[in-house]
């Protein structure tokens, strides 16, 4: 006989008559609603309704949390708007089915309950949270091109009104423990220990349900409505283009149309879903997602044993590097020449943490873990050792020649560089193959990518403990060959040199960085040659060129400024003057020439290009999660390969062919398009 399938719910009844329905879906971390399992859990519900117990709690037997959302690899499948509606409208059947049960139903939280968890504890009479930091109550289905579907944009504008449940659902920013409770998205905040027991007296002696404040309510009469969306829609306007993001203008015109009111609200969302299963920004965004899972899901335990990281080099990125490292609970030493170069890493390490970390012990204990050490007297001790000076292959091999001795003979020694390869700086290494690359992007604290770089000698154990440390530190890790700029300054050099080659030719400064951001780009290659600073861009412009073979750009406005000691936005002036932070930005005096985008967006794609065909990184998949994680390439369009096939490959290569005929060679297709166009994917 087959053995029985697991089950992902567990239902028992105790002496006082509460069913307590325990949710725990095999095989994975966290739980998370698949087709099968909202199937089983409407079966149970059918038993609940015909032996009905006095009450009904829900909590999940994942340590990790409550419920971590919908089964988005399930979206992947879907090929028609009536297979979508099916597939939410069925969802929506078991949620409402759990709101009729007539007995008190609670849903029990801990840590997570977001998506479609969220949306099953809204259809639950009463919510009770675990009041500790890890509780985050959040709709994110916008951050996929959607939006709730299992009925969460009619509850949850019921529940807390439609200002609050705007604000969750058009950003997919997740609330936590305290305004979970200002809001009424909770009942009652209660200790880890006391969860059960608070959800037993909810259901032994149930309160007046919760609903929204008669202000709220009345924002959504049918006279009012017109007034809210056109607010609405101006807030989200100023962030997300409708034609790049639909959904959030979905969800506005769903509340504007029905109000959270009637069954046809439910109906409507339903159907708005199954439109958006098959929007392109909708199946980019939800490829993204499936990426992000993809480099979650390395280095394994290989990092595990890792306790000490001593850092060199205490600029931005290095100190920056060291704050993350003692943040995510590493100790970690700093060094510099002298204590005046430590001291400003230190300073801007407490400001992160005092962002970052909400409880003083925490944070006090996140400042204990990073302290200066001019003299180096941790690098015997250290577990990692990250070089973090400036781009000088001769300056780091001569601090290799004082670091590799005194390390330990398991310790990673890893280097920080942006555009120098691998082989170069591990020559006079003794141990050339404990030297990896740790090629973190600026800012260091909100930068996903690390791209973990591998020469042909680097020893297998390295990379595995280099890309394990990555995720230690909560970041995205790519293996990237050793090769001039590896994947992502490979791709942005072309990218930024071409915008300024543009503006020689006259084309406005600001006209050259709104077609960028008009396109999807999360800023205008211009203002990123100010932000990642005009010496650093030509200086790493020269050292790929040159390792490439290449010539060698000419820029003479970009030679010019560098002259007169104007490097971007940390001098106050570059090629926009900067005020407060931010570019003081002329206005385009001109309209930008029609294949000005194509100019900018297609070298960097030829470029991606290359890089698959040389094998800078595994695979297609991997090109474009670095240039989405590493550039901020617009992730609606799935990344720079997806965009080439969206667009069609012989149209690509043809309007590369032509832009190479009017500006140059630097446009010429690379052979690696054939062999792309071959594979029939990107």
């Amino acid at each position: 006989m087959n053995a029985p399938a697991p089950t992902a719910w567990s239902l028992e009844r105790d002496a006082e008559g509460i069913a307590w329905l325990s949710f725990d879906k095999p095989g994975t971390s966290a739980n998370v609603l698949s087709a099968g399992v909202l199937a089983e859990l409407d079966g149970l519900l059918g038993g609940i309704e015909r032996e009905l117990p006095r009450g009904l709690v829900i909590l999940s037997a994942k340590k990790s949390g409550f419920i971590a959302g919908a089964d988005i690899k399930e979206f992947t499948q879907l090929t028609d708007e009536a297979t979508g509606y099916t597939l939410t409208r069925r969802g929506q059947k078991v949620f409402d089915r759990l709101e009729a049960l007539r007995c008190p139903t609670v849903a029990a939280i801990h840590g997570f309950a977001l998506g479609g968890g969220l949306e099953l504890a809204l259809a639950c009479h009463y919510r009770i949270g675990v009041g500790d930091e890890r509780l985050s109550l959040g709709l994110p289905e916008v951050q996929l091109g959607l939006h709730p579907g299992f009925g969460g944009t009619v509850r949850t504008v019921r529940l807390v009104g439609v200002r609050p449940a705007m604000q969750m659902m058009l950003t997919g920013k997740p609330v936590r423990a305290d305004q979970a409770l200002k809001i009424g998205l909770v009942d009652r905040l209660v200790p880890e220990p006391e969860l059960r027991a608070a959800a037993r007296a909810c259901v032994l002696h149930p309160p007046a349900r919760r609903r929204a404040p008669l202000a709220e309510r009345v924002l959504s009469n049918a006279l009012v409505r017109p007034f809210i969306k056109g607010t609405l829609v101006a807030q989200v306007a100023k962030r997300a283009p409708r034609a790049h993001y639909p959904a959030p203008y979905a969800m506005i015109d769903l509340w504007a149309r029905y109000g959270a009111h009637g069954d046809a609200s439910f109906d409507g969302e339903a159907r708005s879903m199954s439109r958006l299963f098959l929007d392109p920004t909708s199946r980019n965004l939800v490829r993204v997602f499936l990426l992000t899972d993809r480099l979650k899901a390395q280095g394994g335990k290989a990092a595990r044993d890792l306790k000490r990281v001593h850092v060199v080099g205490a600029g931005v990125m290095g100190g920056d590097i060291a704050a993350v490292a003692a943040w995510r609970g590493f100790e970690v030493t700093l060094q510099d020449r002298a204590l005046e170069y430590v001291e400003p890493a230190l300073k801007r390490a407490r400001e992160l943490f005092d962002k970052r970390i909400r409880d003083p012990q925490q944070r006090a204990q996140a400042l204990q873990r990073l302290r200066a050490d001019v003299a180096g007297d941790a690098v015997p001790e250290a577990d990692v050792v990250i070089e973090a000076i400036f781009e000088n292959l001769e300056a780091k091999q001569e601090l290799y020649a004082r670091l590799e001795p005194r390390m330990k003979p398991a310790a990673l020694l890893a280097t920080n560089t942006s555009s120098i390869m691998l082989e170069p700086l591990a020559a006079k290494l003794a141990r050339p193959g404990r030297l990896v690359g740790l090629h973190f992007f600026n800012p260091v604290p909100q930068m996903p990518l690390v791209e973990v770089i591998h020469a042909a000698g680097t020893e297998p154990d390295g990379v595995q403990l280099a890309t394990g440390f990555a995720r230690r530190l909560d970041k995205l890790p790519i293996a990237c060959r050793s090769a001039p700029g590896f994947m992502v300054n490979r791709v942005l050099t072309p990218y930024m040199f071409e915008a300024m080659l543009a503006a020689t030719e006259g084309v406005p400064l600001a006209a050259i960085d709104r077609a960028a951001v008009d396109f999807g780009m999360p800023m205008g290659p211009i203002e990123l040659i100010d932000v990642v600073g005009l010496d650093v861009a030509a200086h790493v412009g020269e050292i790929i060129a040159t390792q490439l073979q290449r010539p060698v750009t000419q820029i003479p406005r970009l030679t010019e400024l560098l002259a007169a000691k104007k490097f971007g936005r940390k001098s106050g002036a570059g090629f926009y003057p900067w005020q407060d932070g931010k570019p003081v930005k002329p206005p385009a005096a001109a309209p930008a020439p029609p294949d000005l985008v194509d100019r900018l967006i297609l070298v960097m794609v030829n470029e991606c290009v290359a890089c698959l065909r040389e094998g800078i990184v595994a695979d297609a998949d991997l090109v474009d999660a670095a240039v989405i994680f590493g550039a901020g390439f617009a992730p609606f369009r799935g990344g720079p390969l997806t965009y080439a096939r969206t667009r069609g490959i012989p149209e690509v290569v043809a309007c590369l062919t032509g832009l190479a005929a009017r500006h140059g060679p630097r446009f010429t297709p690379d052979a690696g398009w054939s062999a792309l166009a071959g594979t029939g994917k990107a």
